[in-house]
């Protein structure tokens, strides 16, 4: 019965994309020529515009990881891009190579964002101002604002060897990227128990800062 029904469940998706399909194709049938040129101009213009806001990326040193010496060019690349992602590491914790191993992969897939590191012993100030306290520390920065953290390992598995798909999934929970994946679900293929919610909640529960936990936004500004 259970093997039946899904069978049927599936049917059912297979028939509403096959009219989804069969509806577009009949409202392209119909388009007269005049129709058909505008919908060509139309996405003509807007692969143009996705291809200059891709040279502006490029040009403002988007699709690289880099790292940036001290506090002034921290708020300057931060004016710059809309969305900003900041690994604060140190030369001593090895765990930030992790990190800087899974940045170097992710930062030319997405180069919608900035993604660059900076020694948080260097930037005392920032630091503070940003309640830096566990190293390696991700800030998530949105329109000069930082809007979420990612701390230690917590919320990507835990675990040292988890794979650039957890972090990726995780930096788009946090909306600083543009994630086409599921983010209800982490990609966690040896630890399917673990929701997204519980990872998340785990991890920003080890997010106490200043002796509270910091939910606000920091301003850049």
């Amino acid at each position: 019965m259970a093997e039946q029904a899904l069978q049927q469940q599936i049917l059912k998706v297979a028939e509403v994309m096959e009219n989804q399909v069969d509806a577009e194709l009949d409202k392209l049938d119909r388009m007269d020529e005049d129709e058909m040129e505008l919908l060509r101009r139309r996405r003509m213009d807007a692969l143009k515009k996705n291809q200059e806001k891709k040279q502006t990326w490029l040009a403002a040193g988007h699709g690289t990881y880099t790292e940036i010496p001290g506090e002034k060019e921290f708020f300057a690349e931060c004016k710059k891009s809309e969305r900003v992602v900041c690994h604060f590491f140190r030369r001593s914790t090895w765990r930030c190579e992790i990190i800087d191993k899974h940045l170097n992969i992710l930062a030319p897939k997405h180069v919608e964002t900035r993604f660059i590191k900076i020694d948080a012993e260097k930037c005392p100030f920032l630091a503070e101002r940003l309640r830096i306290v566990v190293i390696p520390t991700l800030a998530l920065i949105t329109d000069g604002k930082t809007k979420d953290y990612v701390v230690g390992f917590d919320d990507i598995g835990g675990k040292d060897d988890f794979p650039t798909a957890m972090l990726e999934w995780r930096l788009g929970c946090g909306e600083v990227i543009n994630y086409s994946g599921n983010l209800s679900e982490p990609p966690v293929g040896d630890n399917p128990q673990k929701s997204a919610k519980s990872l998340l909640t785990q991890g920003r529960k080890k997010i106490i800062r200043g002796g509270n936990e910091d939910d606000s936004d920091s301003d850049l500004e």
